[in-house]
């Protein structure tokens, strides 16, 4: 049970149901269904033997906003209507009601004896003894839940396996700085979201000690969203005498303005798993890209219905995925046209393909990096799959933690604020990606062509009005480096310049494995996290 834990399975359905009616819905109803009886309580229900494909006019009244202009909000919205991306941003980091802001606590390893109060791992006997000490911790964390949605309690390998994970990141960063840029360069490192500062604490101790000339010229800066975090932050870190090398900026990275000349570290330990996505699902017919959009009525139900594409991220992610030849996102028996015609004619046959979640907020995630840090290295760690996740492509685990189980959810329209909404990463087409945008550098394609050229079918053969010829930047067909012309990465136009690595490899090359290796030689800071990944 508690492996599983360890693989981020943690939530349970919320009590009380959301009521879900869906204009392009991708399951059917029998002729036996019939319409709830009218109470407090409502399932996820389509009454209508016929799925409409028109929307409420009263739901297209609703003003539409962004989880921006829902900050200042103390309370859930009503009368309103939101990409999907806004809902899930809005439902993580609304300051007044977000999970992240008000709900959730990171997991911390107990002051055991261990070193600097972290597990001591050369003490236990195996695996299953670690395992169970981790479960008493975690039973420590929720005593005195109530019977609801209670204390949310979640962790991560740098909390689990303090200090010893964070100084096999602090190796992998100083390693490539004293082989590129000491003691010409500062070492300048960047860290997004720290949670409780426990890695920025672990890479800093590790340098004070190990690398003191390194230190000496060490600028540690946080960019954290959450005010009560950078608080946290701010003052562990300057009680434990970092204060002259860390600075710690209460912002969202996504309104980043300061431009960072010098080389730097960006380093986002399982981070971006909580960046919102949006939904697109295609057209049977036509394979024409709708976007998801969900309204919330009056009384604070969820109605999530689909438009043609409109908004400039979507449009520029599905125009980038199409120009690197990335995956076709639907399901193998829709991508024959014959094939698909027969699904579309059966009786009750969905009018859209499964959802496809798309990592908008990664996108522009990578195109912040290339305006204001343009000669940054990225060390990114995340979860690669993840179990028990809601139908679609790339699709999130919804959870949350009730009497101290966390189970999940069956979809991700859910009670704002009480529930963890966390993605997968697609670590090689986000090397795709990454190395892509980096290597442009000028500004970006115009929006209403790359509107244009995400309503087109993703399985048509044209080319983009905006490449520069077929493939041209593909990795199938990557130009050779060009002597004397760099890219935004500082590197010359057409070098790779990352890697991804499974999370035994990266702790293999950089971490201190003696430092968690049990009596009986297993070593769970390995063995464990088997879905996680590092881009760098």
């Amino acid at each position: 049970m508690l492996r599983s834990a360890l693989s981020c399975t943690r939530s349970r359905r919320y009590r009380r149901q959301t009521y879900l009616k869906v204009f392009f819905s991708s399951t059917g109803l029998t002729w036996n269904d019939k319409p709830p009886p009218k109470h407090d309580d409502k399932v996820n229900y389509n009454p209508d033997i016929s799925f409409s494909t028109t929307v409420d006019s009263k739901y297209l009244e609703y003003p539409m906003l962004s989880s921006r202009d829902l900050e200042s909000r103390r309370t859930p919205p009503t009368r309103v209507r939101m990409l999907v991306r806004d809902f899930i941003e809005d439902s993580l980091y609304n300051p007044h009601y977000g999970y992240f802001s008000k709900r959730a606590t990171i997991f911390t390893a107990p002051d055991c004896g261990g070193v600097d109060g972290g597990f001591d791992f050369n003490n236990y006997r195996d695996n299953a003894e670690f395992e169970a000490n981790v479960a008493r911790r975690y039973k420590e964390f929720g005593d005195g839940e109530e019977d609801g949605p209670g204390r949310q309690l979640w962790h991560t390998p740098t909390e689990l396996f303090k200090p010893w994970y964070g100084q096999a990141m602090a190796q992998c960063l100083v390693s490539e700085y004293l082989l590129k840029y000491f003691p010409y360069e500062d070492f300048k490192v960047y860290e997004l979201g720290a949670g409780n500062g426990t890695l920025a604490l672990n890479i800093l101790d590790f340098l004070k000690t190990q690398y003191p000339e390194v230190y000496d010229r060490t600028q540690y800066t946080i960019i954290e969203i959450s005010a009560k975090l950078a608080r946290a932050q701010r003052h562990r870190l300057h009680q434990q005498g970092h204060g002259q090398v860390v600075e710690v900026v209460n912002q969202s990275v996504f309104r980043w303005e300061r431009k960072e000349h010098a080389p730097c570290y960006v380093v986002a330990a399982e981070v971006v798993d909580n960046f919102a996505h949006d939904v697109v699902r295609y057209d049977l017919k036509t394979l024409e890209a709708y976007q998801g959009v969900v309204a919330v009525d009056e009384v604070g139900e969820f109605v999530p219905f689909y438009t043609k594409i409109s908004d400039p991220l979507i449009a520029s992610y599905l125009a980038l995925r199409r120009r690197l030849s990335l995956p076709t996102p639907l399901p193998r028996f829709l991508r024959s046209p014959a094939l698909r015609s027969m699904y579309a004619s059966l009786p009750f046959a969905p009018n859209l393909s499964p959802p496809d979640y798309i990592p908008t907020r990664l996108l522009s995630l990578l195109k912040v990096l290339r305006t204001h840090f343009p000669r940054h290295r990225l060390l990114l760690s995340d979860f690669s799959s993840l179990p028990d996740a809601v139908p679609g492509l790339n699709a999130p685990v919804v959870q949350t933690r009730v009497g101290g189980t966390m189970v999940p959810c069956g979809n991700i329209f859910v009670q704002q604020g009480w529930f963890d909404i966390m993605f997968p990463t697609d670590f090689i087409s986000l090397r795709e990606m990454y190395e892509f945008l980096l290597s442009q550098a000028g500004p970006d394609a115009d929006q209403q062509d790359e509107l244009s050229y995400a309503r087109v079918s993703p399985l048509s053969l044209s080319t983009s009005p905006l490449s520069l010829g077929a493939n041209f930047f593909s990795s199938r067909a990557r130009r050779s480096p060009l002597d004397g012309v760099t890219s935004a990465s500082g590197l010359p136009v057409g070098e790779r310049k990352s890697s991804v690595f499974n999370h035994a490899e990266f702790l293999e090359t950089y971490a201190d494995l003696a430092k968690t290796r049990l009596t009986n030689g297993e070593n769970p800071m390995v063995e464990f996290y088997e879905n996680v990944k590092v881009l760098f």
